[in-house]
């Protein structure tokens, strides 16, 4: 059954999986293996996108009602906004650095390279510090399953 907590707690270990292929694409890029960076660096975009993907069906399609009660609670909503002002642009700057990346368009890469990094350790920090393990959403619709 699909709660509030496991879609977190699933979010959080996909951040934190991704972010272990991150530190090893710029362990790559340290050691002067430039291809090997691009690789696993399409393979964070494609784990990243197809996360956030999933995410949004459930909240749109699968389950509308899950998270609907999340902003009563001013803490956890506030929580939330902050994560967000890091998690949305992280996703769009992922796929400028990919486009340029593949491009090679070296310059461009690295100035929005810094961008990204300063994005990405927020959506980090905020998704795995912030945010809390356990959520109960006061709904309803959400406990007793029905929609």
């Amino acid at each position: 059954m699909l709660t509030p907590t496991f879609v977190i707690l699933s979010l959080k270990y996909a951040v934190g999986a991704v972010t272990v292929l991150l530190c090893i694409s710029l362990i790559a890029l340290a050691n002067g293996k430039v291809r090997l960076h691009g690789k696993i660096n399409l393979a964070f975009f494609i784990l990243t996108v197809v996360a956030l993907f999933l995410f949004e069906i459930v909240l749109r399609m699968i389950n509308p009602v899950l998270f609907s009660g999340l902003w009563e609670n001013a803490e956890l909503a506030k929580s939330l906004k902050i994560h967000l002002c890091f998690a949305v642009p992280s996703a769009f700057l992922m796929g400028v650095m990919l486009f340029t990346g593949l491009r090679k368009l070296k310059a461009w890469h690295r100035r929005v390279a810094v961008l990204f990094l300063v994005c990405w350790i927020g959506t980090f920090y905020t998704g795995i510090f912030w945010l809390p393990n356990y959520i109960e959403v006061n709904n309803k619709a959400t406990i007793s399953g029905a929609q």
